[in-house]
């Protein structure tokens, strides 16, 4: 025989054995107490047992009506949790959200952000990725990661680019290093050494972005070396090779012989952080992400 029970079935029955009285349980879910009686008659035909004795006051559960009220309230206990994790899951709250840093990105700013984000957020399980700007953009073409961070980020007409703060730079020099005798440092000062500079690969990177500024300065830097990341520069540094420049994120890396020193005039000695994502992804669980980053952008020091 097809069984037709439904949730409403479950409903109704639960009420029934909780209240242990139609009428109160036909006022509980706002509906007379003929149809609910209809409704029990019914589930009871179909299960072909009896659930409820009836007394003077009320009902009494069978023994078979004690098995299957334990055995529905853990279905309607389900039913609940999936209704409140799918619309959890509709908020962006529940669900995995992978993101793309780089070296450096683990240091300051990125953290506090996806710290920002867990407090309101704690069910989303984020994975981390550490790639290069150029394995962000396929792994985001390719739907592998949800959302990247990078800096001196060139336009895409698939992706979105979104700035999320300008970092200060800070100079990396020697403890024994003239430089390192004072508070900080004029910029024009770079022009007089040798500079590390990072990282490889994919240009635009950091590398164009101290040129640049270099040039806007009027002069053209002497670049002895450029190293794969700001580790390894700044390692080459504390082993007297040449100066370097770093985010100020960079500078809570503590590494034995070296100093930072911020510049002193160059308003404008500064680096963008930013993230990238698909123009056509509309997921609750990247909007959710977009909406820490922007309340991040508007206190990033709290």
């Amino acid at each position: 025989m097809e069984q037709k029970m439904d949730l409403r079935h479950l409903k109704y029955f639960i009420a029934v054995a909780e209240e242990l009285n139609i009428g109160r349980a036909a006022l509980r879910l706002c509906i007379s107490q003929p149809p609910l009686t209809r409704q029990i008659q019914q589930l009871e035909e179909e299960l072909g047992v009896q659930l409820f004795i009836r007394t003077p006051r009320g009902v009494e559960l069978t023994q078979a009506g004690e098995m299957f009220y334990e055995e529905a309230s853990n279905i309607r206990s389900l039913v609940e949790q999936a209704i409140e994790r799918t619309k959890r899951a509709g908020q962006g709250k529940l669900g995995r959200l992978d993101i793309g840093i780089f070296g450096t990105g683990t240091l300051g700013t990125i953290p506090k952000l996806l710290q920002l984000f867990r407090d309101t957020n704690p069910d989303v399980v984020v994975g981390l990725h550490t790639m290069s700007k150029a394995e962000q953009i396929e792994a985001l073409r390719q739907k592998r990661i949800t959302i990247g961070f990078n800096r001196m980020l060139s336009p895409l007409a698939d992706l979105t680019s979104e700035l999320i703060m300008r970092e200060p730079l800070y100079l990396v020099v020697n403890a024994d290093h003239p430089l390192s005798q004072h508070e900080s440092v004029p910029f024009m000062e770079l022009a007089k050494y040798p500079l590390v500079l990072f990282p490889t690969g994919t240009r635009p990177n950091f590398v164009d972005r101290i040129v640049q500024l270099c040039q806007n300065m009027g002069f053209t830097p002497e670049i002895s070396q450029v190293v794969g990341d700001a580790v390894t520069g700044m390692a080459l540094v504390a082993g007297g090779f040449g100066i370097t420049v770093v985010p100020k994120s960079a500078t809570t890396l503590s590494l034995p012989g070296v100093v930072f020193r911020p510049f002193r005039d160059a308003v404008s000695a500064t680096v963008d952080l930013s993230c990238i994502y698909r123009n056509d992804d509309h997921s609750p669980i990247l909007q959710a992400f977009l909406a820490s980053i922007r309340k991040f952008r508007e206190a990033p020091d709290e």
